[in-house]
């Protein structure tokens, strides 16, 4: 019997685990942790959202099912690996899709189905209150939702006691306490970054908005108590561990720590907590969040200010559109290797084809394209056409072409990332990298610190993702020293021996690409001119 399996099964037995459960757009997924942060066993659940009388929804049904079956699937392995049942943990924590909507009545019953962040059908009142607040209120926020139910004269909002987020109602079910950490109170309301509360400047001015409604309640009584990192946000009950885990094996009693939003999770899962420091997640969209050391002097529409889970002010860039049209080329190609009986495994063709960026001309040899699937808000289009454009003189070769596909895929996050670069003078030191991109080594980081002229380091713990990090900040919670601050626990105990590659920005290839986009910004007429005309 080893060391290692020994110790574990003594952890597992004493309680000295964390458990980290994550509700992402297509799947749930539950880890558990032991005091040396490695991962013991985890579990998950695939769901889908769906259109329900015109809103994306997730019912209530699959968010109780989901959660039992990733927690019996991580059970399961602990039991079928080390041969001991699971009945007790040291500490959990659950995080999800920040914003959104969850509103309920004083029967603490769902007045209307979870509306999720994807919606945006509150244009209008996140107009309204970003003019009035004098702060950028996006269409995802909670409170966008909430008066655009008021502007909709929705019967239900005379009714609603409370207002949540998916982790804040998850949290709720399982103790009872209507808690949220900061980070994903940050997307419902503005913080208040002194006191870790919500803006008391800004509830006010809401509260007399509506006052003409005759709604019996004030804004700040609809709203969770806001926890920050390390606080203890209540236990679980015992109608909360049988929730959990019907076999009724799980005691009740375990503390929990303040439920977070999936962003503060991946935060803590690339250890980017601290001012200065920053990630980017790439995926089908893009964002990247950088630490602030001071609040921006004027309100942008690209960049959403939320806070790390500690509560530092965070500038948040989110492009809709990022790796979807790469995915198409390269489907394109592998049906070219089919056709020539030239079968290619996936990675195979991804390193293959994503590798020839690295021999292309700095600027991509004067080609230009979108990867517009959808709308893009930093560029002001409501729809996407993905296109592919070049002139006669361009330099038209397969280097160039997969080049300017990784650098497309950037474009509109630099917009918004030259805001705080370049108007407000946000320093950057280093911008942790997570996200499929990144499997491919060395040339993801390439680009990406091309664009943004930061050096971008990928940890071993990339992939290890939210829930992993909604764990480590369960462990915080109850591992923690006197006074330990969440950036000092990470990076003296969690990420000690972690290690990671990172690359500096290549001044040649930060050249090439603010030539590129210099070519971007001019084409956006095109983009504009194929979503007027092709339908």
């Amino acid at each position: 019997m080893s060391n290692r399996w020994s110790s574990i099964t003594q952890a597992i037995d004493k309680g000295d685990t964390s458990l980290g459960i994550e509700f992402g757009s297509t799947r749930i997924k539950a880890v558990l942790i032991d005091h040396r942060f490695q991962t013991i066993a985890s579990g998950s659940y695939e769901w889908e959202n769906r259109l329900q009388d015109g809103y994306w929804t997730y019912s209530l049904e699959d968010i109780i099912t989901g959660l039992q079956q990733a927690y019996a699937e991580m059970k399961h392995q602990v039991e079928h690996i080390y041969g001991i049942p699971l009945r007790t943990i040291g500490s959990i924590g659950f995080s999800a899709m920040m914003h959104g909507y969850m509103a309920m009545n004083d029967k603490h019953e769902l007045l209307v189905p979870f509306r999720t962040w994807r919606n945006t059908t509150t244009g209008r009142a996140a107009r309204q209150l970003t003019e009035l607040f004098q702060f950028n209120i996006p269409e995802r926020w909670s409170i966008a939702h909430l008066y655009q139910a008021i502007l909709n004269q929705e019967e239900h909002v005379a009714q609603i006691r409370f207002v949540t987020t998916l982790a804040g109602y998850i949290h709720w079910l399982l103790t009872g306490n209507k808690a949220l950490g900061v980070g994903d109170a940050s997307g419902m309301f503005p913080i208040d970054k002194s006191i870790g509360d919500y803006q008391e400047s800004m509830i006010k001015p809401f509260d007399e908005l509506v006052a003409g409604q005759g709604y019996a309640w004030k804004l700040r009584n609809l709203l969770p108590q806001v926890y920050t990192a390390g606080e203890k946000a209540g236990v679980l009950s015992a109608a909360g561990a049988k929730m959990i885990d019907p076999s009724n094996q799980l005691q009740a009693g375990i503390p929990l720590c303040p439920p977070e939003g999936d962003a503060g999770t991946g935060m803590v899962a690339t250890n980017s907590v601290k001012k200065r420091t920053g990630n980017v997640s790439v995926g089908t969209s893009v964002f990247a969040m950088i630490v602030l050391e001071n609040q921006l002097t004027k309100v942008y529409p690209e960049i959403d200010i939320v806070t790390t889970p500690n509560g530092y002010p965070v500038g948040m860039v989110h492009a809709n559109n990022c790796s979807s049209d790469i995915n198409a080329w390269l489907g394109l190609f592998r049906e070219f290797s089919d056709l020539i009986g030239q079968k290619v495994e996936t990675n195979q063709l991804y390193s293959l084809m994503l590798n020839q960026a690295l021999e292309a001309d700095p600027d991509g040899g004067g080609l230009l394209s979108y990867g517009y699937f959808s709308g893009e808000h930093i560029t002001g289009l409501e729809q996407g056409r993905p296109l592919f454009v070049r002139t006669p003189e361009s330099k038209f070769n397969l280097a160039n072409f997969m080049r300017i596909q990784l650098f497309t895929s950037f474009g509109a996050l630099k917009i918004g990332m030259d805001l705080m670069t370049k108007e407000e003078n946000v320093v950057i030191e280093r911008i942790y990298g997570h996200g499929g991109l990144f499997k491919t080594p060395v040339v993801g980081q390439k680009i990406m610190a091309a664009a943004m002229n930061v050096p971008v380091s990928v940890l071993s713990t990339a992939g290890e993702g939210g829930a992993w990090g909604m764990a480590i900040l369960a462990s915080y919670m109850v591992n923690k020293a006197h006074g330990e601050r969440l950036e000092d626990f990470l990076d003296h105990k969690v990420f000690k021996e972690i290690h990671g590659q990172e690359i500096p920005p290549d001044p040649v290839d930060v050249k090439g690409f603010e030539t590129f986009m210099d070519r971007y910004k001019k084409g956006l007429v095109i983009e504009r001119a194929a979503v007027d005309s092709l339908f």
